[in-house]
């Protein structure tokens, strides 16, 4: 595996509950792990994230206070192959969806790009959104643009 060139670093309050999360419900891979330093670097899809599980004390790695929910002002974009799926998923494993399934065409230039895309916080509260490409098309092709 090739790390990407930006793969962000969640600090997470219980590892193992994270990985059941990210690995069980989502379907992210573990590309290594440092049990001894309750550390983990995942992958879905090309995307990756690595999680720590927080530890008390000062570190220059992390900036305080990290209150839930943690990563206030960020979402993280995860592209995915099939975000319905996905969706009806993890609302089947009894957790909620923060924004449901929607379809939007957003303009890039001349043409839009269509994203079927849903929000879920995960057991932090990081906020994810996980989009499927629907590819480009001009305004024309697009009802309601």
């Amino acid at each position: 595996m090739e790390a990407a060139p930006l793969v962000p670093e969640l600090y997470v309050l219980d590892i193992q509950k994270s990985l059941q999360f990210y690995c069980d419900v989502v379907g992210f891979d573990v590309e290594f792990e440092r049990p001894e330093d309750r550390f983990a670097y995942l992958s879905f899809h090309g995307s990756q994230i690595m999680l720590e599980q927080d530890a008390p004390g000062e570190s220059p790695w992390k900036v305080e206070p990290i209150d839930h929910p943690r990563g206030r002002g960020l979402n993280l974009s995860i592209q995915c192959p099939d975000a319905e799926g996905l969706a009806r998923r993890i609302v089947d494993t009894g957790l909620s969806l923060r924004k449901p399934v929607e379809e939007k065409w957003y303009r890039n230039g001349d043409l839009y790009h269509g994203e079927r895309s849903f929000l879920v916080l995960d057991p932090d509260g990081y906020l994810l959104r996980f989009t499927q490409s629907l590819g480009m098309k001009s305004k024309g092709q697009i009802g309601g643009v």
